[in-house]
């Protein structure tokens, strides 16, 4: 059986803290077999964010980076609510938002940092789900990214 927990490790990456609410909402929320998570930001080991906007402030390859960071927090507070990345099935959709200039038009390529994290710890099969990949004029902050995701989780 796949160990997403050991897949992780292989890795060799670190889980940044797991992000606090910064607003009226929940990070997670579990509904029968789903699990929702609300956005993410780009929160670092640190706990202070990466900032700034695609295609002015840094290059795609940049934004890709800060994707996975993302990717990051939301296996962060997957592992504060639940306890252990084995409990999440498979991948069902992600929304990744991109803060980027008019004329930047890599939207999917730089959320890939995202996708990519989630197939390497829930494999190809089960880590890859539907998506979307915008841009957007501003996100809180001046993060570069921000995404949420939806989960089907293993039950009991």
């Amino acid at each position: 059986m796949w160990n997403a927990d050991e897949q992780f490790e292989k890795l060799g990456l670190t889980l940044p803290p797991a992000p606090k609410p910064l607003g009226v909402y929940k990070p997670c929320l579990v509904d029968g077999k789903y699990l929702y998570l609300s956005g993410h930001g780009t929160v670092q080991n640190d706990g202070t964010l990466i900032i700034g906007r695609v295609g002015e402030d840094m290059d795609t390859e940049a934004g890709k980076l800060a994707a996975r960071q993302v990717g990051l927090a939301m296996l962060a507070t997957i592992k504060a609510n639940l306890g252990s990345l084995n409990k999440v099935k498979r991948v069902i959709k992600v929304l990744g938002m991109v803060n980027a200039t008019p004329d930047f038009e890599r939207h999917p390529y730089v959320i890939n940092g995202c996708s990519e994290l989630f197939a390497s710890v829930w494999g190809e099969e089960n880590g890859v789900g539907v998506r979307s990949a915008v841009g957007f004029g501003s996100l809180p902050d001046n993060i570069p990214v921000e995404i949420e995701a939806m989960f089907e989780l293993h039950q009991d």
